[in-house]
């Protein structure tokens, strides 16, 4: 495995387990006014803030030491370098057409819009 791929997993690795540390521990907080049980169990500082570390810290030692994992990133890393980006020029020129056909669409659909209004309003009088 390149060293530059190893960085960048293992950057990957350790960002997503923070993520997924802080959304266990906002979900213990969610769950502890929802629930009785939760509340009583978050009430211990073990609990509201060791389970989401131990969690993240187990995720990312098995993420960085699991073979089959850092073959599939490491292939990941490769395939992503192979991608050739649109320059400034093609960017601008998509998202230039990209706000036009918004803007033709929006006008086509405050018609319509308009029209079956007047339609129903007329149909009803």
């Amino acid at each position: 495995m390149d060293k530059a791929n190893s960085k960048i997993l293992t950057l990957s690795f350790a960002t997503l387990s923070l993520i997924i540390a802080f959304t266990l521990s906002l979900l213990i907080k969610a769950f502890a006014g929802a629930f009785g049980i939760v509340a009583r169990a978050a009430d211990s500082d073990l609990v509201r803030h060791g389970l989401p570390v131990v969690t993240g810290l187990a995720l990312f030692a098995y993420l960085q030491f699991s073979p089959k994992v850092l073959t599939w990133g490491d292939e990941v890393v490769t395939e992503v370098r192979k991608v050739v980006f649109p320059s400034r020029k093609d960017t601008t020129g998509m998202t230039l057409v990209v706000i036009i056909f918004v803007l033709i669409s929006s006008v086509i659909v405050t018609f319509f819009d308009f029209f079956s209004s007047y339609f129903i309003n007329s149909v009803i009088k």
